[in-house]
């Protein structure tokens, strides 16, 4: 298996970050409840998506590229970490985002303080997105550009690498608690998270499980098992995945990028117990989904149980809750 140490990695992040247990909903909950603070990578407002950028736009650098361009809906986290960490490393950011939610609050501001050109398309198809960066991609490069595509989450092989990584933070953080987790649970909203702790967990913590909430209905067991058979085939490791290594559940509410009571509820329920923040559309949905599985015995047997909060905060600021 290779190093990871062999892939190019630009340190964007501020790493580890802290690994601790609430207190407060564990005795509520009747668990041992713990969290990873991936809201706290470092980069303007934090996020997950700083572990994937951290390979991502290595591989920008050494292509030479001077632009990149990403997509996401008009409150993506992604979208504004990419804003960001492109402005750190002097280039371009060009998001292309879904003309489907709140345009001028939250993270739309945050990509423009950052510098990013950010456009707007009226779709609600990936697809058509896409098509749009295409274009806009061949352009800049009769402009004598060389531009550099991100898709959706950075949910590719090599961004899931970050959360291969992570799991090996996850590992040491849990020694030195002398803690062992049962299970891991995370928003899923591209696949890349997931798929990188899914494989992280079956590498290195084998007797972990690793849960997703889906936040939108997208097929993520098809979805998350190619992206880990494709970051394994990338990492040459000899570990197969398989179908009865994704665990998935969804949370979505009336759709992507819009909240849920239940979102909403999770919101407040972990602010008032741990003074803690998320959004309601993404990691919010996420909390709400293992509040759920708590409450359906979903992790009887189980003790130690893990959630990472992948970040989004900035969203609070464009929804009404």
């Amino acid at each position: 298996m290779k190093d990871l140490a062999n892939f190019s990695r630009i340190p964007l992040g501020v790493l580890p970050t802290p690994l601790y247990k609430l207190e407060n909903l564990s005795r509520e909950l009747g668990k041992s409840l713990y969290i990873k603070r991936d809201d706290m990578t470092g980069t303007a407002l934090g996020g997950n998506k700083i572990r994937k950028l951290e390979f991502l736009l290595a591989e920008a650098r050494d292509q030479g590229a001077d632009v990149v361009l990403t997509a996401g809906g008009p409150q993506s986290n992604h979208a504004m970490l990419t804003a960001a960490s492109a402005a750190r490393l002097g280039m371009k950011a060009i998001l292309v985002l879904k003309k489907r939610g709140v345009l001028t609050a939250g993270n739309v501001i945050l990509d423009h303080i950052f510098g990013a050109d950010v456009r707007f398309v009226d779709t609600d198809s990936y697809r058509d997105v896409y098509a749009e960066m295409e274009r806009i991609m061949e352009d800049l490069r009769q402009e004598g550009h060389t531009p550099y595509f991100i898709p959706v989450g950075g949910s590719v092989a090599l961004g899931c690498l970050g959360y291969v990584n992570c799991i090996q933070e996850i590992t040491r953080q849990a020694e030195a608690l002398q803690v062992s987790f049962d299970a891991i649970v995370s928003a899923t909203g591209s696949g890349g998270t997931y798929s990188g702790l899914t494989l992280g967990a079956k590498l290195f913590i084998p007797g972990t499980r690793s849960i997703g909430i889906g936040v939108c209905d997208d097929p993520f067991e098809k979805i998350s098992l190619r992206l880990m058979q494709e970051t394994a085939a990338l990492l040459d490791c000899e570990v197969s995945a398989g179908e009865e290594d994704i665990h998935i559940h969804y949370q979505i509410g009336p759709g992507y990028a819009q909240s849920s009571p239940e979102g909403r509820e999770a919101v407040y329920r972990l602010a008032r117990s741990e003074g803690i923040l998320v959004d309601p559309v993404y990691t919010g949905k996420a909390l709400a989904g293992l509040f759920t599985l708590m409450e359906q015995g979903y992790f009887d047997g189980m003790e130690n149980i893990l959630f990472l909060h992948t970040g989004g905060a900035g969203a609070l600021f464009a929804v009404d809750l």
